[in-house]
């Protein structure tokens, strides 16, 4: 053991923050409980007994979004409901519910939302007695993936195994599919013993108009990478570093095409919503639909439809927390936002790993980042190339090669956000950081919420 002085006080020093990034996650969460109390009071009294119980599971925010909606259509019909996150809740809390329905993202193949973590290996891991429980259930997903609504499915087998009633077959969601949600609103009415109304839709897109498209990577040999920017027409819109915006897509052919989601890479003090976005060209060799529209076709200074969503899991933490944020591709878009939120303030550092395909085409907005490291906004710039000659690596290389910097990071209290393609990338990065700190250690990270992930 040691008695330097120095070391004894760095030591101390770093179990000091560590204990207080804990105690701002405390104190977040309960802060977005009350919140959300104050909110569930307009559909039923804290008291009133015979409320529905209205459980979400999200990843991007649509999930909690899907079930807001719901309360509020069962208020609406004379049906009282409180939303909660069910990650939070004790099996008891769901037995005492009585009636229950549940909005679950699966994310990836069929993994459950990071917010879940907790609850999968501590309360799903066996069945619980939940007799005397009925529940309606809607999973959502993506059935590209081949695990499609996979959390959704072993939640509703969890349910059925401990005991609960189904009041309906469970409701699958592909891609937000209207027709599907439209099938969970008419089955609500055996819950109101009412009809639920029948277009039942998000809340109404704002306007914005396209006013800067810059090509990031001339000559890359991956697709075209640009940086757009829109500006609010008659409206002042906020949001803060993690949000998501919905961009909707012009019809064709008399034909809707739903919408697209982005990660937002500025803040509202810029008066501009910026997005990183790559056109993308399908396996048949066209373009894709959305991609090519904006980063293409969208006259500037032309209206179009979007909102930003709230995505309570990929908000950072406080600036005094240090912040190592990972990601490639356009997903520097999530992780410049967050390095926005921490300018003019005192902050606890920031380190940026980020993997692209060549030094010379790809290094996206390099003299911006390489400004912010000048600046000391951010601390650490690591940057991989895999298609350079000398190089070949992808960003989780950066973890298993500077796997002792990381830990110390993490002893000061880092939280991690990682942000880019679901694909290869996240779930390098995730078996890295496994292979460097433990399995155990990285599931106590996400449930503390230190490891936050905007993957797509």
């Amino acid at each position: 053991m040691t008695t330097d002085p120095v070391r004894l006080t760095l030591a101390a020093v770093a179990v000091g923050l560590w204990l207080l990034s804990i105690v701002a996650v405390a104190v977040s969460r309960a802060l977005a409980r009350r919140a959300a109390a104050r909110k569930a009071a307009a559909l039923s009294g804290p008291a009133d007994a015979d409320a529905v119980l209205v459980a979400f599971a999200s990843q991007t925010g649509l999930a909690e979004e899907l079930a807001w909606m719901t309360a509020r259509s069962l208020s609406d019909a004379g049906t009282p409901a409180r939303v909660v996150l069910l990650g939070d809740l004790e099996p008891a809390e769901l037995k005492a519910a009585g009636r229950m329905l549940v909005i679950a993202s699966t994310t990836g193949e069929g993994d459950p939302p990071d917010s879940m973590s907790w609850f999968v290996r501590t309360v799903m891991k066996a069945p619980a007695d939940l007799s005397g429980l009925s529940y309606g259930l809607l999973a959502l997903g993506d059935r590209t993936y081949a695990d499609y609504c996979g959390f959704g499915r072993a939640l509703d087998g969890w349910l059925k195994r401990s005991g609960a009633e189904p009041l309906f077959d469970h409701v699958e969601v592909d891609d937000g599919d209207t027709g599907a949600v439209r099938h969970w609103q008419h089955q609500l009415g055996l819950i109101t013993g009412s009809t639920i109304q029948a277009d039942w839709t998000p809340p109404a897109y704002d306007r914005w108009r396209l006013v800067e498209r810059r090509l990031l990577n001339p000559g890359s040999p991956g697709g075209e990478a640009h940086l757009l920017a829109f500006e609010p027409v008659d409206h002042t819109p906020h949001w803060v570093a993690g949000d998501i915006a919905e961009i909707g897509l012009p019809a064709r052919d008399g034909e809707s095409h739903g919408s697209r989601e982005y990660s937002v890479a500025s803040l509202p003090a810029s008066g501009r919503a910026e997005f990183i976005i790559r056109r993308v060209i399908r396996h048949d060799g066209l373009p894709g639909l959305a991609s090519d529209w904006l980063t293409r076709r969208l006259p500037t200074f032309v209206p179009i439809d979007m909102r930003i969503r709230t995505n309570r899991s990929f908000h950072g933490p406080d600036a005094a927390t240090p912040l190592i944020l990972i990601g490639n591709g356009t997903g520097l878009a999530g992780l410049r936002a967050h390095l926005k939120a921490r300018e003019g303030q005192s902050h606890g550092g920031a380190w940026l790993m980020f993997g692209e395909r060549t030094r010379a085409h790809d290094a996206f907005l390099n003299d911006e980042l390489e400004a912010l490291q000048a600046s000391g906004l951010l601390t650490r710039l690591d940057r991989v190339f895999s298609r350079d000659a000398g190089d070949g690596r992808y960003v989780q290389s950066i973890i298993t090669e500077q796997a002792d910097t990381l830990k110390d990071w993490l002893a000061r209290g880092a939280t991690i956000m990682v942000c880019g393609s679901l694909e290869g990338m996240s779930k390098g990065v995730h078996e890295a950081l496994e292979a460097v700190i433990g399995a155990e250690a990285l599931l106590g990270l996400t449930e503390a919420g230190r490891y936050r992930r905007d993957v797509y």
